[in-house]
């Protein structure tokens, strides 16, 4: 077993991590920019280092400082969290490179599965349903047309080495084909340094439902069964639930299985989740796998009582899973607490936390790395805590997680705790009708003065 390990990552995820080695009797060390240096990832961790400027580019992405850190500490490990480095498969090579084992994905598998066109084409050849459209790099634009023609409108434009929908275009007919294939290129050029792209038939009325997996080094695969991640705003996600409302059983042995399918077919090693477009009829498709932890993970380990993070840990360091599959027995509801005012096109509210009040009582859990007296730097991700809630039925989650949000108290800046509020009393949310175009109808009732 690993006898310390750096957590590459900031905030809630570093703290989380930080708990589990703690519980594991594992020396955990932080890094942190200037712009951390108060958050509480950096006051819990055995040791600290900083690691560079306020900028990303020059702290959590700088992987020369982050392999320095982890020397001058004698770190035998590294979690990568989520976001950052975490899917780097130049960073998951350089710490096997210094003898540091990368708690994620090797950097073969990060190839794999990272490039979307790649990963289609392996889930193809592994018998994962996909969903119909160019197979692998659409190489130049009168081919664009054809797929487009072969696969029938309307069809998705999609970047290879996209994320968090970047270059990304919904096209209905051919006249708008071209002005989509050349944004989406310009916008994937800027974002990633590639504009590689590969074209899908657009799902309507979809649903997007992942399925959390484990793998060991033996090749063996396990499944925690779904999360439901419908509720999205320019495709990032906003909540999430575990069972889905929209799922049948037949369908979660189904999807579980094509989940362990795809894992065991390329020998994926840790924690991963297979993603799926899920449609009105409940025919799903494979969309792309993440190769790391996600933010919503604690709404299936409350479900089915399972450390994630601490299971990561066991498999890096070679321990085999049980290879039993785990199915939910309570219902949890995750809400991104971000530092946005929802009122005003859910604008960044960067700033000093004068006050704060978190919700507790039987079944509320709170990750999260800030305190009254904070300060949001603006230079991160918006997102300040997550907020869950367990319970035995969804309307008892949904009522709890509205009780909870009605304690939640954060002055000093705007969040989105009048949006989840809202959410939580929303005729389509409450009866689980619900897509990732729900966002699109959703609009946030004035304040009351």
């Amino acid at each position: 077993m690993f006898k310390k390990i750096l957590i590459a990552n900031r905030g809630e995820i570093a703290m989380r991590v930080i708990r589990t080695c703690k519980e594991m009797g594992i020396k955990s060390v932080a890094v942190y920019s200037t712009a951390d240096a108060e958050s509480l990832h950096v006051r819990f961790a055995d040791e600290a280092v900083c690691i560079g400027p306020a900028s990303s580019a020059e702290s959590y992405l700088k992987m020369s400082n982050i392999i320095a850190a982890a020397e001058i500490t004698n770190a035998d490990a590294i979690h990568p969290g989520y976001g950052f480095l975490s899917e780097n498969a130049k960073f998951s090579k350089i710490c096997e490179e210094h003898e540091i084992k990368f708690i994620g994905a090797s950097a073969e598998m990060i190839d794999r599965m990272g490039d979307k066109a790649s990963a289609k084409s392996t889930m193809i050849e592994a018998g994962v349903p996909c969903v119909p459209g160019s197979e692998g790099i659409i190489p130049d634009f009168e081919t664009c047309i054809k797929v487009a023609k072969e696969t029938g409108y309307p069809v998705m434009l999609k970047a290879s080495a996209g994320g968090g929908g970047k270059g990304m275009r919904a096209v209905w007919k051919e006249e708008e084909l071209q002005n989509a294939w050349e944004s989406a290129r310009q916008e994937s050029k800027a974002a990633f340094g590639n504009d590689d792209m590969y074209m899908e038939k657009l799902i309507e009325e979809p649903r997007h439902i992942e399925i959390q997996i484990v793998g060991d080094s033996n090749g063996r695969a396990c499944h925690l069964s779904e999360r439901d991640c419908s509720v999205q705003r320019r495709h990032q996600k906003l909540t999430e639930e575990t069972p889905s409302p929209f799922m049948t059983d037949e369908l979660r042995e189904q999807m579980g299985t094509a989940a362990v399918k795809a894992a065991e077919y390329i020998k994926y090693e840790g924690a991963g989740t297979v993603e799926f477009l899920v449609d009105k009829h409940r025919n799903f498709y494979f969309m792309e796998m993440n190769t790391r932890i996600q933010v919503e993970h604690p709404i299936t380990e409350q479900v089915v009582d399972y450390d994630l993070i601490r299971e990561q840990i066991l498999v890096a360091a070679g321990v085999p899973i049980s290879g039993k599959n785990y199915f939910p027995q309570l219902h949890s509801i995750e809400c991104r607490i971000n530092a946005e005012d929802p009122y005003k096109d859910f604008r960044p509210s960067p700033g000093k936390i004068t006050n704060l009040h978190l919700p507790g009582g039987h079944g509320v859990r709170i990750d999260t790395h800030v305190y009254s007296g904070y300060i949001i730097p603006p230079n991160y991700d918006s997102m300040i805590a997550k907020l869950i809630t367990t319970a035995q039925t969804r309307e008892e989650a949904i009522n709890k997680m509205k009780r909870a949000l009605d304690e939640f108290v954060v002055e000093g800046i705007k969040t989105t705790v009048p949006f989840h509020r809202q959410l939580m009393d929303h005729p389509d949310y409450v009866s689980g009708n619900y897509t990732t175009k729900f966002m699109e109808d959703f609009t946030m009732e004035d304040p009351v003065q």
